[in-house]
């Protein structure tokens, strides 16, 4: 019987596994491994002829024969698999789907997000998946890029809070946990500043602006321990990210340390041969990525062909190709994949997927992510009396609208036209019917259509094969549908009219150049105001749109977002009273698309305060929502006015509930540098507390800052604390006039 090979030892140090397996490997193989290729196409060809190490896209019918492929190579290296498992598993049939990341985002509850992401990674895990494309860093900024619905929101530091949260709970118990999956840190880094707002345009940023606000939550999770990146699509200042060596090795890995993996995102080599043009060929790619410090090049077939030849023309040495498969090797080691590949479990699938303890904590993420922006004193409604409730408009009832992009039939995969089981939806009528008195009289008329979709006449695939999306363009107003639901508004107590957009202006290649509300949405709205009884607007929205003037004169607005297979429920719950509000934007909604960007934080310096013919003001303004009852913030006090650069800022806030409900407060810390050496911003969110203030009773918090926290970054981008004058912004949103303000000096 013939010695086992040391690298399948698993008695043996990782190091050495990796040594000996790499000593064995030829170019090919070594090449092989660094591809992670679409398994909707040719599987045999991917892990048989091209050596894949990596696979994603993987249905659930394919997943087997893959794993059997690669146990058949010479090598028997396992896969890696991955998916872009972004909110729930979003393409396995029936698995439990999350609000989306900026739903969550409105929760401001990282404790919350790790327990999505773990109960994500349980779910995942049991499928055979190693890796999710998740979380995402990128900072929201011009709201008509497609991609607002995948971020945290516009702020670092909330940034930073929630991805470190979802990456733990990801990651469980460490690589060798057979529960966790492989958090992947995306878009590195700047990928969301865009020109118009369109998707991978060039981002025109300094290195030194890169630093201020781009970078702060990748380096905090590269120092917490997430094991991967992936890069964004864009270039910078001329370089495609995939090209710059000085944020990938630079900063990333020598600043920083991080030893993890990287991996590009779809077809980013390709795309400085067929898009950015700046490769001539597919070897001079290959050469460019591997010794920017790229490892797992996804889904660019030519690579394989590609680096061989930078090899034999000596574009490329093997020993980068060496050093790129070493850090691919280390984590199948790691992860213990030689020994156990994870196949798919179809037992422990059975046991954890979509169970009901995972539809409860759904249900409850839901609840949280709920924003009141707008309330006359209507809501809550009475449940005591019998009520007529209208429930009004085209995502009232629509199941992909609660789900939104990455979701079953959003688009990405084939093998789930109809989406995720319609049984798992709760709409937001579904809600009504289901928690309403049983004696109420539930109406519904769906009032408008949003879009039509028509072919890009561009063609049917980009240059790269893949296939372009269709164009939405906004559907006519039918004045039927309109009349119907107008007569149902006025037969009505109150009407529910939930308007929003489609996954089709939604994702990557969608960005909008308006913020409007498509289709025959405005005119809705304009007809069920015009009958004067009372209105509620629900917005279930990837992103914030910008409301005309019948909606802004409605008794009610709640912010939904996208709110998961129970948002509906908890819609109705809300509306109902049988919850309290407490969400908090996590980014700011203008008045106007030309507006934008309206995020909080700007630098200061400009000339006025407006537009000539348009305030600067947001609508509403990151960190604002409403609960059902009014909380005071009063008697800010700092117990130092002077602090070292290595000590604490340490201050204590009341809240006093005035109502007859209980309100979950998100105290939010806000710090000034009232006197800097660069232009900076006015304010900057550095802490915030989440409080339950009993009716009738005053809190006093306490608040600890570290002076560390207090920083900027100088013009040659160091970043430092600068000793001098500071304020203490402490209250329940963003908005200056919600401020309580006590001066600290950082000596």
């Amino acid at each position: 019987m013939p010695a086992v090979p040391p690298y399948q030892d698993p008695a043996l140090p990782v190091e050495q596994r990796v040594d000996d397996l790499l000593a064995r490997m030829t170019l090919p193989e070594k090449v092989g491994q660094m591809l992670q290729l679409d398994a909707r196409n040719d599987i045999k060809e991917i892990v048989s002829e091209k050596l894949a190490g990596s696979i994603l896209h993987t249905s659930p019918a394919k997943m087997l024969e893959a794993i059997d492929l690669a146990a058949r190579t010479r090598l028997r290296i396992p896969l890696l698999t991955a998916d872009d498992c972004i909110h729930g598993h979003s393409f396995w049939p029936g698995a439990t789907i999350f609000p989306t990341q900026l739903a969550m985002a409105a929760t401001w509850d990282p404790a919350l997000v790790e327990r999505v992401a773990r109960v994500t990674a349980v779910e995942v895990a049991a499928t055979g998946i190693h890796q999710t494309f998740s979380p995402v860093l990128c900072i929201a900024r011009d709201l008509r890029w497609g991609r607002v619905d995948e971020t945290f929101g516009e702020d670092p530091f909330l940034i930073g809070e929630l991805g470190s949260a979802m990456i733990r709970g990801y990651q469980g118990g460490g690589l060798s946990d057979p529960t966790a999956i492989l958090a992947t840190a995306k878009h590195f880094a700047g990928y969301s500043e865009t020109q118009g707002g369109r998707d991978a345009s060039e981002a025109d940023i300094s290195p030194r602006k890169l630093r201020s606000w781009f970078l702060p939550p990748f380096e905090r999770v590269a120092r917490e321990g997430c094991r991967v990146f992936m890069l964004g699509y864009q270039s910078m200042d001329g370089v495609p990210i995939t090209a710059n060596r000085w944020l990938l090795n630079d900063v990333l890995k020598e600043e920083w340390g991080f030893s993890g993996t990287l991996v590009t995102d779809w077809d980013n080599v390709g795309r400085m041969v067929w898009e950015q043009r700046v490769c001539a060929d597919y070897a001079e790619a290959a050469a460019v990525a591997v010794r920017a410090g790229n490892d797992l090049i996804m889904v660019t077939p030519g690579f394989f062909e590609g680096a061989q030849e930078a090899v034999a023309r000596g574009l490329l040495a093997e020993a980068e190709i060496d050093a790129a498969v070493r850090r691919i090797l280390r984590l199948k080691f790691e992860m213990g994949l030689f020994e156990n590949p994870r196949a798919p479990d179809p037992e422990r699938q059975r046991e954890v997927i979509s169970i009901p303890a995972h539809a409860d904590l759904n249900l409850e993420v839901a609840r949280r992510s709920l924003v009141l922006l707008r309330n006359d004193g209507l809501l809550p409604i009475d449940t005591d009396k019998f009520r007529r409730i209208a429930i009004i408009g085209p995502n009232a009832d629509d199941p992909q609208s609660q789900l939104g992009d990455w979701a079953g039939n959003s688009g990405q995969v084939a093998w789930m036209p109809d989406g995720h089981p319609r049984e798992l939806i709760e709409t937001i009528l579904d809600g009504f019917n289901t928690i309403s008195p049983k004696n109420w009289d539930i109406t519904y008329a769906r009032g408008a259509d949003i879009e039509r979709l028509v072919p890009d006449p561009s063609g049917a695939t980009y240059p790269d094969g893949q296939p372009r999306p269709p164009i939405s363009q906004p559907a006519p107003v039918d004045g039927h549908l309109i009349s119907v639901a107008r007569d149902a508004a006025i037969r009505a107590d109150y009407a529910v009219v939930v308007v929003g957009d489609t996954v089709n202006l939604t994702g990557e290649h969608k960005a909008t150049a308006t913020l409007e509300l498509q289709g025959g949405q405005i005119a809705l709205l304009d007809a069920v105001a015009a009958t004067k009884t009372p209105m509620i607007v629900v917005l279930l929205n990837s992103k914030p749109c910008v409301l005309p003037p019948s909606a802004l004169t409605a008794a009610a607005i709640i912010q939904a977002f996208n709110p998961g297979m129970r948002g509906g429920r908890a819609v109705a719950e809300l509306i109902l009273g049988l919850i309290e509000p407490s969400g908090r934007m996590p980014l700011s909604v203008p008045r106007h698309v030309g507006q934008q960007p309206v995020y909080y934080n700007q630098i200061r310096g400009q000339h006025g305060s407006r537009y000539a013919d348009l305030t600067q003001e947001p609508l509403f303004v990151f960190g604002e929502g409403l609960s059902y009852t009014s909380v005071v913030f009063s008697s800010l006090s700092v117990s130092s006015r002077e602090i070292g650069q290595d000590g604490k800022i340490q201050a204590s806030v009341t809240l006093t509930n005035t109502g007859a409900r209980p309100s979950l407060e998100t105290i939010q810390v806000y710090v000034s540098d009232l006197v800097t050496s660069v232009t900076w911003a006015v304010r900057e969110l550095k802490a915030y507390r989440q409080v339950t203030v009993p009716p009738g009773e005053p809190v006093t918090v306490e608040i600890e800052l570290p002076a560390s926290d207090c920083t900027l970054v100088t013009a040659d981008g160091r970043r430092v604390v600068e000793p001098g004058d500071f304020e203490l912004l402490v209250g329940p949103s963003s908005r200056e006039s919600d401020l309580l303000r006590a001066p600290f000096r950082i000596t």
